[in-house]
């Protein structure tokens, strides 16, 4: 769209011009300068960064980025974490460091239970099952699904009894924030093993250790923290029993996420009905 009017901040020439704005992590209260604003568009499937912002108009619509360039790579990196812990990866690594040749007990019988299986959780879910693991689903609310088991609300304890990796897909809301905490840990079965790739803030980082040390929970495959870059000093660089990667799950395509920015803009002119709208009551 080359004739298009683009402003970058910090050099916004003309406020009162801007109708859509594009963002991550923006500085919270600035929307506030641009008296015309009509659409809000997050860069990534997140938006806990928008509704964050308390000094947002509360009818401004707010989208977000579906697309399978998100899906896969998400998927490919839990598939990945899960079939590493059941295939005891990190056993063989030490093994091969002390040249031990072990046969004893090659993989781990586990349950894989998905916390929010919206359109990310439920794509690890479908390729569970084709990959014939035992997997159930975790949300806030019912939903009518007959191919997996699904929990919901207050059957969260039913859910963990039967799982023994966890992986966390919630969206960040003011009920998610801190869910993974030492209560959470305390009623999962011993041993259970924890991939985070949904929001840092769903963890309580310290309670993570302690569980750890309870033996509550094995060890964990975290991709997001309360704080990134994870500080030099943060002990989860130096816990054997975790492993850290940076945020790369899954990346924004531009290629994928510009026509959908695009597509709403030019609905905006014309007061159609936009895609991939967020609902503020959900937080999602």
């Amino acid at each position: 769209m080359p004739n298009l009017d683009i402003q970058v901040y910090p050099e916004i020439s003309a406020p009162e011009r801007v109708e859509a704005v594009l963002l991550w992590q923006h500085p919270k209260g600035i929307l506030r300068e641009f008296p015309n604003l009509k659409l809000i568009c997050s860069m990534g499937a997140g938006v806990d960064h928008i509704l964050s912002d308390k000094d947002i108009d509360p009818s401004l619509p707010i989208s977000r980025v579906v697309d399978k360039g998100l899906t896969n790579p998400m998927t490919n990196y839990v598939l990945m974490g899960i079939l590493a812990y059941q295939r005891q990866l990190s056993r063989y690594q030490k093994n091969q460091k002390t040249k031990t040749w072990d046969m004893s007990n090659p993989e781990l019988d586990i349950t894989v239970g998905v916390l929010g299986v919206g359109a990310l959780g439920g794509d690890v879910v479908k390729k569970l099952q084709v990959l014939e693991v035992p997997v159930l689903g975790y949300g806030n609310s019912p939903k009518s699904v007959s191919s997996y088991p699904y929990y919901y609300g207050t059957q969260l304890q039913d859910f963990l009894d039967k799982v023994n990796v966890i992986v966390c897909m919630l969206p960040l809301t003011e009920k998610t924030t801190g869910f993974l905490n030492i209560d959470f840990f305390r009623r999962c079965r011993k041993g259970t093993y924890l991939i985070n790739v949904a929001r840092g803030n769903h963890l309580v980082e310290e309670d993570l250790l302690t569980a750890i040390n309870e033996g509550f929970i094995s060890g964990a495959m975290l991709d997001v923290f309360r704080k990134e870059p994870l500080p030099k000093e943060h002990p989860f660089w130096e816990t054997p029993e975790i492993t850290v990667t940076p945020h790369i799950a899954s990346v924004t395509n531009p290629d994928a996420a510009v026509p959908q920015i695009l597509e709403n803009y030019n609905r905006i002119k014309s007061n159609k009905p936009l895609l991939n709208i967020v609902d503020r009551n959900l937080g999602y």
